[in-house]
């Protein structure tokens, strides 16, 4: 009995338990380097095992042994551990979508087994490993939206077997080497999105038979297009787009035998297009947009099977070869700006399911096909500016897929067909500047996704239907300068998402309906020029966005109702009306003169015609001064001892912040205490309101910039309810991004009553400081427009790259910061905004963030956030690039830069509003920047062009493409308002 229950003991024992073997004890060692804040290894952990093969992430073979380790998107950081590669079986490691940093070291070389390898979207920084190439096994490498920096290793061109090969979104700023062309495997090559010197495409990629994928886009080459890269007979994708390529297509291209797509867009191409297109029997893409490419298109290009061509912004004429119809795949076709002429070939779309047709800015005429949605697909029909003539396609009316119908200046007249009213999916209608005729269809009520519908400029009469107020999404109704009669529809109350009704120059009549305080998102109205009659509604003075009212040439009378004190309008006009009685106070100025003239009845030509409320007026004015003066006084006395305590404060505590936590997002050399031991007063180089910025000399010599936020209270992100404060929203915005135009955070600290955060140094300092200071002399207009260029390039990768897409918020010129090269970066993230649903919608704030001058009017009023605030706020910068002037200046009266830009050049004034201190002989590059600052400042958001559309438009407007001034000093059709929409991603 004894012997048994030794037996039972032994077998118990944990000396008698199965161990785990080796290669989960290198898996536990990998571990032990990461830091894992949400315990995905968690698994990685348990002495039960004898294998890791059931731990997460982990796959074993048929005989247990680890073969395949996958931790993707787990938020793990840390270095890269070493000791995947003592696995002597791993062949597939994927570490991507994590936080891992430092640098890659040249000892992964040591993974032999491996033939994947994914790191992309790290933080590693640092130079490529030469010894990668030594991997013999490896097929696919991806070291993509990373922070590697340097060349590509001549070493990469001994890589044996490799596959794919990714470096995409890096920093490296090297050269591209030809070496990879002795990579006989490769079948993908992507190094988009890289700093790379400027060079041509090494002619050596021609050598890559295998090559079936190559993307080149954003590596600033030069030179022509190698012929040796037109003859790789696997090629399918060729991307070369967004570079500085120039010289013909070369017509060995269209002999592809594999090519399925090709992206030239953005280049310096010029030249014909090639004729031998038939040759490419594969080719189902080609986008060769904004070029300088000339001539006709090739009839034979026509003749392909594609299923999207896109030539637009070149230099093309001639008419469209009629063989393009015979495409049976044709989807998209976009001839945007561009000489084309003649007719519309008579059977487009009928053979095909053709989606988007874009031929605007052209010289096209004759009738619009009848079969352009004979196949029931057309969502995207777009003339405007050309020549058409006829009526409408009776056909459209029944196209129940359209979704945008976009037909202004053209020549089409008749009634418009009753059915293209109520179309369902359309949320854009636009048939403005044409000689259409007839009424606005009841039928209207049934296109209940409509939310802009513009009909002016035509010939439309009698009454305005009722059912316009059923389109519950309608943003902006113009019909002006119509034949439109009757009274306003009572029913256009309903309408709260109205932003803008214009209804000027008709012959409307009655009164201005009730009950229109659910107008809550208009922000103009235009009744100019009708027949209305009786008194002003006061509830207009409740409207709390209205900053456009324009009620003149009618027949109002009564009084100005005091309510409209409470708007804040940059435009107001009540003149040639019937109105009595006295002016609002807040009006009754000299500036506001013109906005009451052709009324009898008014109280004066506010001159003194009542002197006795002039006087009561004056001395209440001197009251309210007297009292801000003592109340300022009372501030300031406050200040001084509030600093004072917080100055005893920081003493006591300055050795403290040292101990608390610092967190680091780049490889630095440096500690905290070298940091916290520079914080004086002698090293201050800034302040502002959320904070004091310092210049720290590390022992090393090189500088840092420190911001040492104050004690701020947390604000409330209306997205989801939570509190974070500055600090958080801006260590959270710089940790998750990178580019070479965002400001680079190289770590910070966070101990409760100090936050501070270490960025890389400027030594120019902010573009305000320097534009608005007497070393302005140093921003001639070379250098201002390639700070204009870098900066939209940063914001536009905000907008475009990231994921989610970051809002800034506060983009200003004092929040772009100049490096020893007048390079610059967008910097203070502290109010920017991750918008989850950029592309569907907008997201309200519960404050208004942003800088006086720089704040979109729609924000101000509405606190919605989307791109196209950040756009508004970039084209005042711009602004002020172009007239140096400050944002808000006294010498503008009661305008800002924008409106006394708008208002000096619609007197025609140009050489008022171009800095001085420019050199003329820029002047013509310097009106295509000040053409698209106009652009970004439009006051209808729909309007702006996204950012990704900013910077082509300023990489455009460096080039002598185009004449983009016209004789007569007006602004060019190319970048007029009208034409914006079409910039809208």
């Amino acid at each position: 009995m004894l012997l048994f229950f030794l037996f039972l003991f032994l077998c118990s024992s944990p000396l008698l338990t199965l161990s785990l073997n080796q290669e989960g004890l290198y898996l536990q060692r990998a571990k032990q380097g990461f830091f894992d804040p949400n315990n995905v290894l968690s698994s990685w952990g348990n002495d039960r095992d004898d294998t890791p093969c059931h731990w997460h992430g982990v796959t074993c073979d048929s005989t247990n042994r680890v073969i395949k380790v996958d931790l993707s998107n787990s938020q793990l950081s840390g270095p890269f551990p070493l000791f995947f590669c003592r696995l002597q079986y791993l062949t597939s490691l994927h570490l991507q979508d994590n936080n891992i940093n430092s640098t890659l070291p040249d000892e992964v070389s040591t993974c032999q087994t491996l033939t994947e390898l994914n790191l992309s979207a790290n933080l590693i920084v640092g130079k490529l490993p030469e010894t990668l190439s030594q991997l013999k096994n490896l097929k696919y490498l991806d070291l993509s939206a990373n922070n590697f920096s340097g060349d590509i290793p001549a070493s990469f061109g001994e890589f044996a077997s490799l596959e794919s090969l990714y470096l995409m979104s890096n920093l490296l700023d090297g050269t591209i080497s030809g070496v990879l062309g002795n990579i006989s495997s490769l079948k993908e090559l992507l190094l988009a999105y890289n700093p790379f010197s400027p060079g041509p495409i090494p002619s050596e990629f021609g050598n890559l038979t295998n090559l079936e994928y190559l993307w080149l886009s954003d590596c600033q080459r030069e030179g022509h297009i190698p012929e040796s890269i037109t003859r790789l007979p696997k090629l399918n994708n060729l991307d070369l787009s967004l570079n500085r390529l120039t010289g013909p297509i070369p017509s060995s291209i269209a002999e592809l035998r594999s090519i399925i797509q090709i992206e030239l867009y953005n280049n310096s191409l010029s030249g014909e297009l090639p004729v031998k297109w038939l040759n490419a029997t594969k080719l189902r893409r080609l986008d060769a947009s904004t070029n300088e490419l000339r001539g006709t298109i090739p009839a034979e290009l026509c003749e392909l099977q594609l299923e999207s061509l896109n030539l637009m912004v070149n230099r093309l004429e001639g008419p469209l070869p009629e063989s393009i119809s015979k495409s049976t795949k044709l989807i998209e076709l976009k001839l945007f700006n561009n000489k084309l002429s003649g007719q519309l070939p008579s059977q487009l779309g009928t053979n095909s399911a053709l989606q988007i047709l874009d031929v605007s800015y052209n010289q096209f005429s004759g009738e619009i096909p009848a079969g352009l949605c004979s196949n029931g697909s057309l969502e995207d029909l777009v003339l405007i500016y050309n020549s058409f003539s006829g009526q409408i396609p009776e056909s459209l009316g029944e196209c129940q897929s359209l979704m945008r119908v976009r037909l202004r200046n053209n020549l089409l007249s008749g009634s418009v067909p009753e059915k293209l009213w109520g179309l369902p999916h359309v949320f854009l209608l636009e048939l403005v500047d044409n000689s259409f005729t007839g009424q606005i269809s009841k039928q209207v009520s049934g296109a209940y996704n409509l939310s802009v519908l513009l009909v002016s400029k035509n010939q439309f009469s009698g009454p305005i239907p009722e059912e316009v107020g059923s389109l519950n999404k309608l943003v902006e109704f113009s019909a002006s300068d119509n034949k439109f009669t009757g009274g306003i529809p009572g029913s256009l109350v309903h309408l709260g998402q109205l932003g803008k009704l214009d209804l000027s120059g008709n012959e409307l009549s009655g009164g201005i309906p009730e009950r229109i305080q659910g107008w809550r998102s208009l922000y103009e109205l235009n009744l100019a020029d009708n027949n209305l009659s009786g008194e002003i509604p006061a509830e207009i003075g409740s409207l709390p966005v209205l900053n456009y009212l324009d009620l003149s040439g009618n027949s109002f009378s009564g009084s100005i109702p005091l309510e409209l004190q409470n708007l804040k309008l940059n435009i107001f006009n009540l003149s040639d009306n019937q109105l009595s009685g006295e002016i609002p106070p807040l009006y009754a100025k000299e500036i506001f003169k013109n906005s009451f003239v052709g009324n009898p009845g008014l109280c004066g030509d506010l001159a003194g015609l009542c002197p006795d409320m002039n006087r009561s007026k004056n001395q209440g004015y001197l009251w309210i001064l007297r009292s801000i003066f003592i109340l300022a006084a009372l501030v300031f006395v406050v200040g001084i001892v509030w600093f004072y305590v917080k100055y005893r404060s920081f003493k006591k505590n300055k050795r403290r912040i040292a101990l608390s936590k610092w967190k680091s997002f780049h490889k630095i050399g440096f500690t905290e205490f070298e940091i916290v031991g520079c914080l004086k007063e002698e090293n201050l180089i800034g302040s502002g309101a959320s904070g004091r910025v310092y210049k720290v000399v590390l022992s090393s010599g090189e500088a840092v910039a420190v911001k040492k936020l104050f004690g701020r209270p947390k604000r409330e992100d209306a997205s989801n309810g939570s509190q974070r404060d500055e600090f958080e929203v801006e260590v959270e915005t710089l940790g998750m991004i990178r580019h070479k135009n965002i400001v680079r955070l190289w770590c910070c600290c966070n101990s409760g009553d100090s936050k501070l955060l270490v960025y890389e140094y400027m030594p120019n300092g902010s573009l305000g400081d320097l534009l608005h200071s007497s070393k302005a002399g140093l921003l001639d207009w070379p250098t201002r427009y390639k700070i204009a260029l870098d900066s939209a390039e940063g914001l536009s990768y905000l907008h475009h790259d990231c994921v989610p897409p970051i809002v800034h918020r506060d983009v200003k010129s004092n929040n772009i910061l100049l490096d020893e090269e007048f390079n610059a970066r967008v910097a203070d993230f502290g109010v920017a905004k991750v918008v989850e649903r950029v592309s569907k919608g907008q997201e309200s704030m519960s404050g208004i963030a942003g800088s006086c001058g720089y704040i979109a009017p729609e924000y101000a009023y509405t606190l919605r956030v989307n791109e196209k605030s950040d756009i508004y706020s970039f084209g005042v910068v711009l602004m002020e690039l172009v007239t140096g002037r400050l944002p808000i200046d006294p010498a503008f009266g009661d305008k800002d830069l924008v409106k006394w830009v708008c208002t000096t050049l619609d007197q025609k004034d140009f050489d008022s509003v171009i800095d001085p201190k420019l050199d003329s002989s820029y002047k013509e590059e310097i009106c295509r920047v000040l053409e698209i600052s106009l652009l970004c400042t439009n006051a209808l958001p729909i309007n702006r062009p996204s950012m990704r559309k900013v910077v082509k438009l300023l990489q455009e407007a460096s080039t002598e493409k185009k004449s983009q001034t016209r004789k007569d000093g007006k602004l060019s059709p190319y970048y007029h308002e009208e034409a914006s929409d079409q910039f809208v991603v």
